[in-house]
């Protein structure tokens, strides 16, 4: 097949939706299809373009078979309604021309977060006379409005017309969890368009390594400490304060020290709430590149998934399925009707918590600090429990299957015509 991905994010970023598409569209690339990629100027979690792609209104590049249509965002490092509205709509529209420039695709696949892309996909699919899957990573604007990212009346209404519009417009939806299919199908969806893929680990890349011969330990200083990770985006539905105050109620205990990684300018924040605690065992550091990756998770003697209260259930941070894959322990500070804490809980590869309660944050991972053999036990159950359940071959052998099914479903009308055609025959005595 020729396969179109229309994703906001994409390598070299980092985090969250990026490494995802980056996989998902090379590792259909090795299954033997065609795959092209319209995407915006690498921009994420800084919200600035990276340096090698200023000054450019579009690029091309070509990287493990993929080739990959870049154009420029509008991008505001922190971004109200207007310069919301200035990026997505810099993004639907300069892509769009972007997404016209190259061969005719047999089938798109959409993903959303961005959600007004649905747009720019939508009169592709009716350009192009072919099928449009739609990758639902999170559920917006409800979960953005439960969380405060947006507030503005009008543009909320805005968002749900899009909402509506992105269900119908696709051929089929592809979401990571149970719990998305269940609010898609409150909304109207029909359940015979919904199918259920989970997002993924490489578990080869992402792997238990040696927690004390490890050099983001050395490199750091923190040879000789329990660590507790947080690594990942610092934003309104992370919670990521309560940290600060879990580490303040552990101060304690020395060879307590928690680790915060992630993007510089939101680490400001955290490190004036530290120093107004006065909290010590708090270490911040900077993203680092992602082929370091596997080192620093494995250098965690527990990893931390955090959420606030307010998040909708349905969420399921990418996280989840990698810090299992690392092989240590997670105390998972999340909404426990929640994605999250299902998968967490069925994994019995940690514990759950009440969301932004510092106190009993702190008392979980003093209970893995006193308990070597329940941490132990908790890595193993996480790693085995993302082997079986997110491997990437599964996940990529879902959508090739989807992705092959709505082609030849859509094809299918020729074929049935070109067999139903009276043939010449001849008769012999």
């Amino acid at each position: 097949m020729r396969i179109l991905i229309y994703s906001y994010n994409y390598h070299p970023e980092p985090i969250g939706i990026a490494p995802l598409m980056t996989e998902l569209a090379e590792g259909l690339v090795t299954k033997g299809h065609e795959v092209r990629v319209v995407t915006a100027m690498p921009n994420y979690p800084q919200r600035r373009i990276y340096p090698d792609y200023r000054g450019q209104l579009y690029c091309e590049e070509e990287r493990n078979g993929v080739k990959i249509q870049r154009c420029y965002v509008a991008i505001h490092p922190n971004p109200g309604v207007i310069t919301r509205i200035l990026l997505d709509g810099s993004f639907s529209l300069l892509s769009f021309f972007h997404a016209l420039k190259g061969w005719q695709p047999d089938v798109i696949l959409s993903t959303s977060p961005s959600l007004p892309a649905c747009v720019p996909a939508a009169i592709l699919k009716l350009i192009y006379g072919c099928p449009a899957v739609l990758s639902l990573q999170d559920i917006l604007p409800e979960a953005a409005v439960r969380t405060g990212l947006i507030s503005n009346k009008l543009a909320i209404q805005v968002f749900e017309v899009l909402e509506k519009f992105a269900y119908a417009s696709a051929s089929h939806i592809a979401v990571i969890t149970d719990n998305f299919s269940k609010n898609l199908i409150d909304k109207g969806v029909r359940p015979s368009k919904i199918k259920r893929i989970s997002n993924w680990v490489d578990t080869n890349f992402i792997r238990p390594l040696p927690k004390y011969d490890n050099q983001f330990r050395q490199k750091y200083g923190l040879s000789d400490k329990f660590i507790v990770l947080y690594s990942g985006n610092i934003a309104r539905t992370q919670g990521v304060r309560t940290i600060i105050h879990a580490a303040d109620a552990l101060q304690d205990i020395p060879e307590i020290e928690f680790v915060i990684v992630g993007e510089e300018r939101q680490l400001g924040d955290l490190d004036n709430l530290r120093r107004e605690l006065g909290v010590e065992n708090v270490t911040l550091l900077p993203f680092a590149p992602r082929e370091e990756l596997p080192t620093m998770l494995a250098a965690a003697d527990v990893s931390l998934i955090m959420q606030k209260a307010s998040v909708v259930g349905f969420n399921m941070p990418s996280k989840t399925m990698v810090l299992m894959a690392s092989g240590r322990p997670i105390v998972a500070s999340v909404p426990d009707n929640g994605a999250a804490a299902q998968a967490v809980q069925d994994s019995m590869g940690g514990l759950v918590v009440e969301p932004e309660k510092p106190n009993t944050l702190a008392r979980a991972i003093l209970k893995i600090y006193n308990d070597p053999i329940c941490q132990e036990q908790f890595g193993k159950n996480g790693r085995a429990y993302a082997i079986a359940n997110y491997s990437f071959e599964q996940s990529l052998e879902g959508y090739e299957s989807l992705l092959i099914s709505l082609v030849n479903k859509a094809n299918a009308p020729a074929s049935i015509t070109s067999t139903l055609q009276p043939k010449n025959i001849s008769l012999k005595p």
